[in-house]
């Protein structure tokens, strides 16, 4: 509900209600929305990660990789008008911070995985500078998360990113592996 109606216009009632049961048994077990959103976000992180993991295990060469994490991003936010992270950072702060500091290590292990995988797979160039890359990286997909408000602008913006990352660093077999995946889109 938080995610497809947003987390301020949610109320407890509406919870409750969905849920088919009462107030007082959501507070039994969450002291405040805020908790309820915290520990929802926490869920939502973890089943992302997995999702992720799940993606890895599948062996893809590291641009494909890339493209079906993104993929697996589009599926699982379909359904959403406004990206959560923005109206998360926009209505609860704080819980964004936390959720960020999460995000920022274990997406910075992801993108240096993948480079490192590209890099052997002669997609990336061997003398990237790894750290810069993902910093690089990791900067530019966190900022339009938090700062553009539809999902599907989002989605938009996010390719562009992952074609100007790609570019930035791909040697020609990579491009060319690069192109592909554009041209399916």
């Amino acid at each position: 509900m938080f995610l497809k109606l947003g987390f301020k216009s949610v109320t407890m009632d509406d919870i409750a209600g969905e849920m088919c049961i009462s107030k007082k048994t959501i507070y039994k077990y969450f002291n405040n929305k805020e908790k309820l959103i915290e520990e929802g976000t926490e869920i939502v992180h973890q089943n992302i990660h997995r999702l992720m993991e799940e993606v890895i295990a599948q062996n893809h060469n590291a641009i494909a990789e890339n493209f079906q994490m993104r993929e697996m991003f589009k599926e699982m936010f379909k359904s959403f008008d406004q990206s959560p992270a923005y109206q998360l950072k926009k209505h609860y702060p704080e819980i964004y911070e936390k959720m960020m500091a999460n995000e920022i290590e274990d997406c910075s292990q992801l993108f240096r995985h993948n480079i490192n995988k590209g890099i052997s797979e002669g997609l990336y160039r061997a003398e990237t500078d790894i750290d810069t890359a993902v910093q690089f990286y990791y900067t530019l997909l966190f900022s339009i998360n938090e700062n553009t408000i539809l999902e599907k602008d989002t989605y938009e913006l996010e390719k562009k990113a992952l074609d100007y990352h790609t570019r930035a660093i791909g040697t020609p077999k990579g491009i060319e592996e690069l192109e592909k995946h554009l041209n399916i889109l």
